[in-house]
């Protein structure tokens, strides 16, 4: 596929193979799920603000918290980046983004509308300290923003409006269009092709592991971990992370226009696998989290932590991409009726999730077993749920 700087006057004509690869949707599955589990322990594990407060919690949750943050969401990106061009290629520019608004702009506008508002009315009520009102006062006055704002309120920003875990749909959406933009711009001056660049090897991987790594500790000086900014007062972006989001959204793209998911070398992947591996043994082996390091400042601490995080990102999204290109190519009916209905339980499952930690406090589980039962009763009822959804008249286009 044509990257950007390739573009003439009409959409790139895909070279690289068109068929959907299996073993990528088995990987989206997998991530999919860690998704779910990781939202299961953000009550349990890290001091990170969440819907239900006051659990019981362990280190080992709150590690394995840090080791997710490091690197699913980026591999999430980049697996959405790959199939992007080769959408654009097939549809044109106007095509392309009105399929992206259908399934991404119209969850992302029903759940900013629904489903958040019912989490943020939940912690309003249990943990906000103020008189108690209904929902639809809550809705129009709080979450909106209409009403006044409290004297004494207790943040994080006003309104309440935001778009929780659905910030991802938001984000891919955006990227999305400031692709079709470069492509846009890249026809106007009418870019002449480029050589096919090279698979990156270890030097390669090396070099963007300090990239990342350096970008993330400059913006980490000014915006910490977990420091959510609005842009343009719509977009909701963490810029601890936005390093490694962006990164690995443009080489997602750039795989799929250098066939680098076919000619990536499995000998450098599984090295960068194992780096990986050992690097997560040793979190929890010591059992150190992002929270150890402080939030980011100018100190060792925090360049440290940017580092190794950085350094976890690279290694275990190349070597998982590794791993399921190499071992797990399997697609049977089962795995592609569930790598279907992922989308649909990344966007549903969090209300799940919330209502069964609501449920299990106060009940005496510890936390780690409190956290394997949300685990084993969310993500097969997610995934019922979703494929019930998608059955539904008009909903497929959609999820």
């Amino acid at each position: 596929m044509d990257t950007p700087s390739r573009l003439r006057s009409a959409p790139p004509r895909s070279h690289a193979p068109s068929r959907r690869l299996a073993w990528l949707d088995n990987l989206r599955l997998a991530l999919t799920v860690l998704v779910v589990v990781h939202h299961a322990a953000q009550s349990y594990g890290p001091a990170d603000r969440w819907y239900v407060e006051g659990q019981p919690r362990t280190g080992a949750l709150a590690t394995l918290s840090a080791v997710d943050g490091a690197f699913f969401m980026s591999l999430f990106f980049f697996v959405s980046a790959v199939f992007v061009p080769g959408s654009y290629g097939r549809r044109g520019a106007r095509r392309f983004l009105t399929g992206r608004l259908l399934r991404l702009g119209v969850p992302l506008l029903v759940g900013a509308l629904t489903i958040v508002p019912g989490l943020m009315y939940a912690y309003y009520v249990h943990y906000r300290g103020y008189p108690p009102i209904s929902f639809p006062r809550y809705f129009t006055d709080v979450y909106l923003g209409l009403g006044d704002k409290p004297a004494d309120w207790s943040g994080p920003s006003w309104p309440d409006l935001q778009f929780g875990h659905l910030w991802f749909i938001q984000n891919l959406l955006a990227y999305s269009v400031l692709y079709v933009l470069c492509c846009q711009a890249a026809r106007l001056v009418r870019s002449r092709g480029g050589r096919t660049l090279p698979v990156p090897g270890h030097r390669a991987l090396l070099v963007l592991t300090a990239a990342i790594a350096a970008a993330t500790f400059l913006v980490r000086l000014r915006y910490p971990l977990d420091t959510w900014v609005p842009v343009l007062d719509f977009l909701q972006v963490e810029p601890a992370r936005l390093p490694q989001y962006a990164a690995f959204f443009a080489l997602g793209v750039l795989a799929h226009g250098h066939d680098w998911l076919e000619r990536f070398d499995a000998r450098t992947g599984w090295v960068w696998l194992t780096g990986g591996l050992a690097g997560v043994a040793l979190l929890f082996a010591i059992g150190v989290n992002a929270d150890c390091f402080g939030p980011g400042g100018f100190d060792w601490p925090s360049a440290l932590w940017a580092a190794y995080e950085s350094a976890l990102c690279v290694a275990l999204c190349i070597g998982l991409l590794t791993l399921f290109r190499e071992a797990v190519t399997r697609c049977s009916r089962l795995s592609a009726e569930l790598a279907a209905d992922s989308y649909a339980v990344y966007i549903i499952h969090l209300p799940l999730v919330v209502t069964l930690q609501y449920y299990l406090a106060g009940r005496g589980l510890s936390a780690a077993g409190a956290w394997a039962t949300v685990c084993a009763l969310t993500v097969p009822t997610a995934f019922f749920a979703a494929a019930g959804l998608r059955r539904l008249p008009g909903f497929r286009r959609v999820l």
